[in-house]
Parts: structure tokens; sequence; C-alpha cells
């Protein structure tokens, strides 16, 4: 299929018009759309032309069908998944921002701890669905109304990150080491919780091969509880063996200390 080339504002793909790109990646571009039928606004993924080929559209068949059982608050669905005018399009709810672009600026650390406690739901009941995500990122998690996240690209994710690093463009990024060589599991999501968790809390992401104590640690400390500190060190563990099982235990071991109350670093820590 030929390159897909940009689409312009008011322009028309079926039912929907475009209003503005929201952004552009290695795999597809991201609209803000109108959805004359419905009358709301939408977001709408379109794949470039070059990734999308048979195998390719299989891939995302199989994929919506495994993740349309993900029925959750803090997952973002899919609408529609369709070719308009010879361009596949994937249109979603629309969020006011990423995480990427809300982490730009200041929050607090029992906002972080919301955004966390969200993050982990939603991955956890992929898990029980047999259902890995594969990216993700604060590009893949969107901010609605009222501090809720919804975690995108369920499937998408995956179709992608085979298509754009079978061809050398992609990037390790959030990824675990083993879903870098190809060989992703459920323990590859929870170690990239854990650092999107590390990026929230310090502000930077820690680079391979992961030693311990990463860069920021100082910042970590200062914020979160030793018991804290214990349960991110353990979900990036470079051994995937070493990690919690998946984020279903990552998220029962998250509750534990919320209940004990062993988020937080003590007054003492965070004055000094």
């Amino acid at each position: 299929m030929p390159a897909t080339k940009a689409l312009k504002p008011r322009q028309r793909l079926g039912k929907y018009r475009i209003e503005r790109r929201l952004g552009v990646g290695g795999f597809a571009a991201v609209y803000r759309a109108f959805d004359t039928i419905e009358g709301r606004s939408v977001a709408l993924k379109v794949p470039h032309g070059e990734w999308i080929d048979d195998e390719t559209l299989d891939l995302f068949r199989r994929e919506v069908r495994l993740t349309a059982v993900l029925d959750h608050p803090n997952i973002l669905p899919l609408k529609n998944a369709q070719f308009i005018d010879d361009h596949f399009v994937i249109a979603t709810p629309l969020g006011t921002e990423t995480l990427a672009e809300r982490l730009k600026r200041r929050i607090t650390t029992q906002k972080v701890l919301d955004y966390i406690r969200q993050l982990l739901d939603a991955v956890a009941c992929a898990h029980r669905h047999r259902v890995i995500h594969c990216d993700i990122k604060p590009d893949n998690v969107i901010v609605f109304p009222g501090d809720r996240i919804r975690l995108a690209d369920f499937g998408i994710a995956r179709v992608a990150q085979r298509t754009v690093m079978a061809s050398g463009s992609g990037t390790v990024g959030y990824l675990a080491p083993e879903q870098a060589l190809g060989r992703p599991s459920v323990r590859s999501d929870v170690f990239s919780i854990g650092l999107l968790c590390y990026r929230m809390l310090t502000g930077s992401v820690p680079e391979w091969p992961f030693d311990w104590p990463p860069e920021g640690i100082e910042r970590l400390d200062a914020k979160a509880h030793p018991a804290f500190v214990r349960f991110l060190r353990k979900s990036m563990r470079v051994r995937q063996q070493q990690r919690y099982a998946n984020a279903i235990e990552m998220r029962e071991a998250f509750g534990r200390l919320a209940t004990a109350k062993r988020l937080v670093a003590p007054a003492r820590r965070r004055a000094r």
C-alpha cells in the first residue's frame, strides 16, 4: 500500500471530519476529528500506508477480537476500525492529553500514586484475560476529565511493535530486555509499569543495563516509603523470573502497601 499522505483540517473520512493532527510516530499519525453522526470529537489513529498489508490486517483483526473483551474504566476502547477512502482508520474516545504531556507540568506524589493504581487496575484486567499490552509508556496513557487515565492501544501496540521493530527502526524505550529481543510476556508489562512509575516519581527513566540504584534514586527515596522502593525494584528486575508474575500480583502487592500506609516516605525523610 502506498505511503499515507497527511490528513488536512476539514478533510472528510466517511462520517469523520478532521480537526487537527495531534501527533505522529513511526507507525501511525493521530488526529482529532469530529464524528458528524454522534456529534462528538474522537481520536483517529491512521497507520502509515507502508505498514498496512494483508498480514498486518490479519494481525489487527485477531488483536481487535482479543481485546474486545477488555471492558474496563481504565482501558481505552476501540470505537471503530475500518478502511475509509483508502485509509485504515482506528477510532477511539478523545481524552484531554497524554500522560507524557501531563508529566511536563508539576504533579503531586498523591496524584502519581493514584495514576499508578489506575494503571495497575487496567493491566491486571488485561492479564486476567491473557492479553499482553506490549507497549506501556506515557504516550499510550490518556488522561480524561476528573484525572481518570485510560491505557490505550491494546492490540494496536502489539501489531505496531511487531511491524516497526521488524524493520529495524524500533527503540528500547520502556521495553523489557526480553521483549526487545522479541520474546514478550506478561512480566514484560510488569517491567514497563515499573519504569513508568519510576519516571513519574523521579522525572527520569533508567537506561540500560538498568543497574540498581539507577539515576534519580535520591528523588525516589525522598518521596517513597522504603517498602515501595523495594516494590519498584522488584518490578524492574532484569531477569523476568525475579519480577512479579503478572500485573495481578503487582496490583495486589500495591494494595497491601496502600493499606499499610507504606507508599509515601515518612514526613521526616520528605522534609530532609
